[in-house]
């Protein structure tokens, strides 16, 4: 009893019972491979019925005028298949054209939506049989609706006075007057009516890369390489107010336009919400993996949305300092965002792409596809008009509500100037909406605005019915 108690227990090697295991799993599951799932007729009839409503609803019910016309292209083709109920009536009444023997007794491809009818009249049965890859083409590639017409834009002024590249702008609003900042580390205010000079402000000590001036109080806020953020008061033009956090360069800012909060973000990845007043930090949003290389706010939700060079856009709940949703469609850095002045949508740039978006949800609307350069800058007014600027100097004008490209233009460096430095960095519209700013590299400003003399006739939209909407993806 004793002996039989102290017997050891054989131990079996890993390996061996990890085969063990392996063999059970395989002689349990081995006998379901050989055996599908059998089709289910009721439920695949069901499916065809739904996917025949849903995609071929609007064309379901032909009238019965267009008969002859499908009986043709029937007898021309002789690949469709006619329901029997219908195949009947066309025989009786078109019997030259097709021998009563020749008619085919195959059922409808998909039943009718109307339960009780015993006779289809629907259109997209035959249509489906006859050319599938047809319709599936037709569906992909939607017509586009007639764009809006807009006057094309020329250049008005060109201001110099930056000693380096101006890397942001803003305008003032009131638009009597407007701010930018480069890298000659020098934040210039400029008479938006004549652009003479009217002040300039020192106090960082690296490339300026972002200026905002607030609709609520006389303060101008900027941001720099320095990984400084400065509160300037306008009344006496010194820096009132400094916000320490960011552990990099920072490279874009935005003022909420309600409350007195304010949101930077740079290449530490973070974007960090701060209070106007008690220079302290609300939240640090965090979920970027990459510099952030703009963002906006607004007064609705999201209130905060930011652009990185991860190739996503985040939207932020302002409350709880996290993401409320990621959008992903970019496939690589989004380096601008724009928000439409009176619809509830935004526009994002990327080098692949141009992308419209419906907020508050972020759902997607079209593509604007062909600016095949460095977006770095996009503009929107209150005319449906959106531009974007690139790296080599191009910019393009469409239309917000079709995506209609109405105009490309090519920025020329002001003399002196090498030929790399056409690149356009920042764009901004005035109050009004009548005049376009853009921040160059051959440190200049210059001001766009509408061809006055320009009409339908001498400046036609280049547009036909037939236009195919771009894929929608």
């Amino acid at each position: 009893m004793t002996d039989t108690a102290t017997q050891e227990i054989p131990k079996h090697s890993v390996h061996t019972l990890v085969f063990r295991s392996l063999k059970r799993t395989h002689d349990m599951f081995l006998s379901d491979y050989n055996h599908p799932i059998e089709i289910d007729e009721k439920s695949l009839d069901l499916r065809k019925s739904i996917k025949a409503k849903d995609d071929y609803g609007l064309v379901l019910n032909m009238p019965r005028e267009e008969r002859p016309k499908l009986v043709k292209q029937v007898e021309e083709e002789r690949v469709v298949e006619i329901p029997q109920e219908m195949g009947d009536n066309i025989v009786q009444e078109y019997e030259p054209e097709i021998e009563p023997e020749s008619a085919p007794k195959a059922a409808p491809i998909f039943p009718s939506s109307r339960p009780g009818d015993s006779r289809s009249d629907s259109k997209a049965l035959t249509l489906f049989a006859s050319n599938q890859t047809a319709i599936a083409h037709r569906r992909n590639t939607i017509s586009m609706p007639k764009p809006q017409w807009h006057a094309p834009w020329k250049l008005s002024r060109v201001i110099s006075g930056h000693l380096g590249w101006v890397r942001c702008l803003d305008v003032d609003p009131s638009n009597e007057w407007f701010v930018t900042g480069g890298t000659d580390r020098i934040i210039k205010i400029w008479d938006l009516a004549s652009g003479a000079l009217k002040l300039s402000l020192t106090g960082h000590v690296s490339t300026v890369r972002g200026v905002c001036v607030s609709n609520r109080h006389p303060y101008l806020f900027s941001c720099g390489e320095d990984k400084q953020v400065k509160c300037w008061d306008l009344e006496c033009n010194k820096v009132i107010r400094h916000y320490h956090g960011h552990l990099s360069a920072c490279y874009a800012l935005a003022l909420h336009p309600a409350l007195d909060i304010l949101v930077s973000a740079g290449r530490d990845n973070v974007a960090r919400v701060w209070d106007m007043r008690t220079k302290a930090q609300i939240h640090s949003l965090e979920g970027h993996t990459n510099t952030v290389a703009t963002v906006k706010c607004q007064e609705l939700d999201p209130q905060i949305i930011t652009g990185s060079h991860d190739s996503t856009i985040r939207c932020w709940d302002i409350v709880a300092g996290k993401t409320m949703c990621t959008l992903t469609n970019h496939k690589k850095s989004v380096r601008a965002i724009t928000l439409h002045p009176k619809l509830m949508s935004m526009a994002s740039a990327s080098p692949d792409n141009i992308k419209e978006w419906k907020l508050p949800k972020a759902e997607f609307i079209q593509n604007l596809s062909g600016h095949n350069a460095v977006v770095n800058a996009l503009a929107c007014n209150s005319d449906n008009v959106l531009v974007s600027a690139a790296d080599n100097g191009s910019m393009y004008m469409w239309d917000w509500m079709t995506g209609y490209n109405f105009q490309k233009t090519q920025t020329v460096a002001q003399p002196g100037s090498i030929d790399s430095e056409t690149g356009i960095f920042a764009m901004t519209f005035d109050q009004s909406g009548s005049r376009l700013l853009t921040g160059e590299a051959d440190k200049t400003i210059k001001i766009y605005k509408e061809d006055e003399t320009a009409t339908e006739e001498t400046h036609p939209i280049n547009w036909k019915p037939d236009l195919l909407k771009r894929k929608r993806f």
